[in-house]
């Protein structure tokens, strides 16, 4: 008789990725069930069934809880799983994978990324909380934010294009902002292009925007963009991606287990979701949960 403690638990986002969540979600259950695990595969029409479904698996004592999608099903899985003991997994599938790309794992291959599941090795990582919700990744809240909440108005055009009209729009009218930030409780009051707080390197698929981020160090790395043109800003995003933006005299990189951090009008983001409106405090929680990585994942 099979019992919860048996099985592993497979949330899956039908619509992640355009449709490559439902695609990767069939192929890891079927490498997972070829390795001798028993999966409980999951599915919830919408994002809050998809929440109760992981929350009520983990409840049930599943030996593990494994998300198959973006950043965006990730953030969802940690709010059933963090703090329980419950081991998490990630079957990448979505747009941006940067908690996916911080483990290591495989990023378009789901069999490789379930064969990583079914090696059962587990590391423990940090997590970020603010008021109650946990997070992997980088807080975005400034120039970024703002572009953010201009492709949620949009309606047009679909995919990544709208975030390069987006930011081409933004900076049309974008001017720098004035900061409140609470580092570990020294007070730095600011201007700036943006704030970013890090728990992981990389946003955007990809973006390294606080590059010196590490899982599993216990303190975020914060990195501040000091006003500037919008020439030079563009000139210093086409840097991110290699993370190689903070060599500029206008960025600075300080570190801190708690970030308090408030703007007018600003709208913070994590993980690809809406947290919502400054101010907020981000506490790291070190070695929060435990994960699946590959041998080399997490140097």
């Amino acid at each position: 008789m099979t019992t919860a403690g048996d099985e592993l638990a497979l949330l899956i986002n039908p619509s992640a990725g355009r449709g490559r969540g439902a695609r990767a979600g069939r192929r890891a259950a079927h490498r997972l069930t070829e390795a001798g695990l028993t999966v409980r595969t999951l599915a919830g029409r919408d994002v809050r069934e998809a929440a109760d479904l992981a929350r009520e698996s983990v409840e049930d004592g599943v030996r593990a809880l494994v998300v198959v999608g973006g950043d965006g099903m990730v953030h969802l899985g940690l709010q059933a799983v963090a703090g329980t003991g419950t081991p998490f997994g990630v079957i990448p599938a979505g747009t941006g994978n940067d908690f996916a790309r911080a483990l290591g794992l495989p990023l378009r291959d789901p069999d490789a990324a379930a064969d990583v599941v079914a090696a059962g090795r587990l590391r423990e990582v940090d997590l970020g909380r603010t008021d109650g919700q946990w997070f992997a990744g980088v807080v975005a809240a400034g120039f970024d934010a703002k572009v953010n909440d201009r492709v949620n108005r949009m309606r047009w055009p679909k995919g990544p294009r709208r975030y390069d009209l987006a930011t081409f729009a933004e900076l049309g009218v974008f001017t720098p902002i004035a900061y409140h930030l609470e580092l570990d409780g020294d007070v730095l009051d600011l201007e700036a292009m943006l704030v970013a707080v890090g728990n992981i390197a990389s946003y955007g698929g990809g973006l390294r925007i606080t590059p010196g981020a590490e899982l599993d160090d216990g303190v975020f790395d914060v990195v501040v963009v000091a006003p500037v043109s919008r020439a030079t800003l563009v000139r210093a995003f086409r840097r991110v991606r290699r993370g190689t933006h903070t060599a500029y005299p206008f960025v600075t990189v300080h570190r801190a287990r708690r970030v308090k951090l408030d703007a007018p009008g600003i709208t913070a983001y994590v993980d690809g979701e809406r947290l919502g409106p400054l101010p907020r405090t981000f506490d790291v929680v070190p070695r929060a949960q435990q994960v699946y990585v590959p041998p080399a994942g997490l140097p």
